[in-house]
């Protein structure tokens, strides 16, 4: 796999998309992760985030993020591990791992992908995510937020692709999403990817369009992503999202594989 990975970085510099499954556009690599390496997360593309279960925009979330313990996040035969574990000995019944490109990969428009196996189990919500770098849109409910892909172990056959903005939020229970039908999408790699764009944003799994959000006004309550956005990556426990049937503890411990992330931008 790993030879792979560098012959396509080597050979596929510049791509065109074909038409059907694909848009026809022509893009350039401007940042990866192949994970060519062993031990934690390259320090020059992404941080961890240790926050645990005291901020509202974790939705109440059970575990905490830890940073620097190879047990929840490392880098091993060419596939980047994130995984859960059951806590005995912790102020938080599980711990896991977030991590985030803020401040080493920003950017503003372009084709996101990362090719994933997400894990199954009741009571985990792993997800692929977009959030603004700035917040120059204003706080929490006004700064945007792309979802590349969301997967709740309580509906192991679905994937969810969604936007959320001031305006389109579930608060308001007014959120643009898509839910897909995916059987196989647990412990299978699949390319998930965003083309986002100065009008739209389209989302696929593999080589497949599931989901297109356009922009409907000028307005950020509408449309915020016209401002530079990070990469979040994390696997979480329980909460408002993933725990509303509850945790089985007999899964632990558990890991979302990421074999690469890559951006390229349009050209």
């Amino acid at each position: 796999m790993t030879i792979i990975k560098t012959l396509s970085i080597i050979f596929i510099t510049l791509i065109l998309f074909e038409s059907g499954c694909k848009s026809k556009k022509n893009y350039v690599l401007v940042w990866s992760d192949e994970f060519n390496y062993e031990g934690l997360p390259d320090s020059q593309k992404w941080s961890c985030d240790t926050i645990g279960k005291t901020l509202e925009w974790d939705n109440n979330e059970m575990q905490y993020n830890t940073c620097h313990q190879a047990e929840n996040i490392y880098v091993s035969n060419g596939v980047l591990s994130i995984t859960v574990r059951k806590a005995s000995d912790f102020l938080y019944p599980y711990t896991s791992s977030r991590i985030t490109s803020k401040g080493k990969g920003d950017w503003l428009y372009g084709r996101i992908e990362v090719m994933a196996k997400i894990p199954g189990g009741l009571g985990l919500c792993s997800s692929i995510r977009m959030l603004p770098t700035d917040w120059e849109h204003g706080g929490e409910s006004d700064r945007g937020e792309i979802n590349i892909m969301e997967h709740f172990g309580y509906e192991p056959d679905s994937l969810y692709f969604s936007i959320h903005t001031q305006g389109h939020n579930h608060t308001l229970k007014t959120r643009q999403s898509h839910s897909v039908f995916f059987p196989d999408g647990e412990n299978k790699f699949h390319l998930y990817a965003v083309e986002w764009e100065k009008e739209q944003c389209t989302f696929f799994v593999d080589k497949t369009k599931v989901f297109t959000y356009k922009k409907e006004s000028g307005d950020s309550a509408q449309w915020p992503f016209n401002k530079r956005f990070y990469i979040l990556l994390n696997v979480a426990v329980g909460g408002s999202r993933g725990g509303r049937f509850g945790i089985d503890d007999s899964i632990f411990p558990k890991s979302m594989e990421i074999d690469y992330v890559r951006v390229y931008k349009p050209i």
